[in-house]
């Protein structure tokens, strides 16, 4: 068991639900192609150097905490780098293609041993170490893997919003997929708690594409079996989940938390749900598109009815976005939100 150390106040307290006016802020995506930091960066490298060289990675990740003063960090990498590690290959040009696809059981006899396969993920320990050491001491870092679903559409379709029909009709190709790729998550995440991270989040995006039966099948069962194995030491977040996906999400077992996308009230998820863990999100990131009038209106709008909780009845609220910060949004609208979030709580 790795004993974790909190480094960011207000994340702890979300963590251990201790009541407090302000919350903490983290946005996915917040390192990434809309930021000047990193497209100078992304000028003179290649998006495979920033995420496999750790000094590039730390470099990455610190640009937004520097810039924004976001509370909470995040390992800069891609959530594909499993399948990689297996023997799939990957490129990006721009966006990411596998080597091969895995389409038959027998194909699954081309993937390397776990064993072999973690080698391939060692990096991103060493990002982490690397990026704990360049960031201020006072914010917290967290780290993520993809969620099982969602490498399972990548690696058998080539995307997470395709025809899923193949997967959905064949549980012993997914089961004896996840034989493989379980191991190696639970290999990879421990590397990502050894190197300093805090949190390790899973990102699903493809997970809100399944009924109730085949999201516990697929989900909720396998996600159970990351966190007995690191209890209290995971979060997870599943773009265009269901209510019922949501109250299965919140009935597993020592999960440290949650996110929710911006279809959800948060005020109404914080009441229903909140009191076993973190309760992250939700935004709409579309908005901060508007122009800066229109935006202070949305943002007044959104936050409003949280702030008129009981802090007792926010608490493990972490405050961000529905999804990630999408390309072109502008660098003044995310200070914006962040101001302002810490602005309304304060007063």
């Amino acid at each position: 068991m790795i004993t974790t150390k909190y480094h960011n106040e207000r994340f702890a307290n979300a963590i251990q639900l201790v009541p407090q006016n302000v919350p903490p802020i983290w946005f996915m995506r917040q390192a990434g192609r809309y930021h000047s930091h990193y497209r100078k960066l992304k000028e003179r490298y290649s998006f495979m150097e920033l995420c496999k060289e750790p000094e590039l990675a730390a470099e990455v990740a610190l640009g937004p905490v520097n810039e924004f003063g976001f509370d909470v960090s995040i390992l800069f990498s891609d959530l594909l780098f499993p399948l990689e590690a297996l023997g799939m290959g990957l490129t990006y040009d721009p966006g990411p293609k596998l080597s091969f696809s895995l389409t038959t059981i027998s194909d699954l006899n081309k993937l390397k041993p776990v064993e072999e396969a973690i080698e391939g993920l060692y990096f991103q320990k060493e990002a982490v170490i690397r990026t704990r050491e360049v960031l201020p001491k006072d914010v917290s870092l967290i780290g993520f893997v993809g969620g099982p679903f969602t490498l399972m559409t990548y690696a058998s379709i080539g995307k997470h919003d395709g025809n899923l029909s193949f997967i959905k009709t064949n549980q012993k190709f997914v089961d004896q997929f996840y034989s493989i790729l379980l191991p190696l998550l639970k290999k990879n995440i421990e590397l990502q708690l050894q190197g300093g991270a805090e949190v390790v989040m899973i990102f699903d995006t493809a997970a809100g594409n399944l009924d109730p039966n085949n999201f516990r099948r697929y989900v909720t069962d396998p996600i159970s079996e990351l966190t007995k194995t690191f209890p209290n030491q995971i979060g997870y977040y599943a773009k265009n989940s269901t209510e019922s996906q949501i109250r299965q999400v919140h009935s597993i077992p020592q999960l440290l938390g949650f996110g929710v996308d911006h279809r959800f009230s948060m005020q109404t998820v914080l009441q229903e749900f909140g009191g076993k863990g973190f309760l992250q999100g939700n935004f709409d990131q579309e908005l901060l598109f508007a122009d800066q009038t229109t935006l202070k209106l949305k943002i007044h709008e959104y936050l409003s009815p949280i702030k008129d909780l009981d802090p007792k009845d926010r608490a493990g609220w972490v405050a961000g976005l529905g999804h990630g910060v999408l390309q072109f949004t502008p660098e003044e609208s995310v200070h914006l939100l962040i101001d302002t979030t810490r602005k309304v709580f304060s007063t």
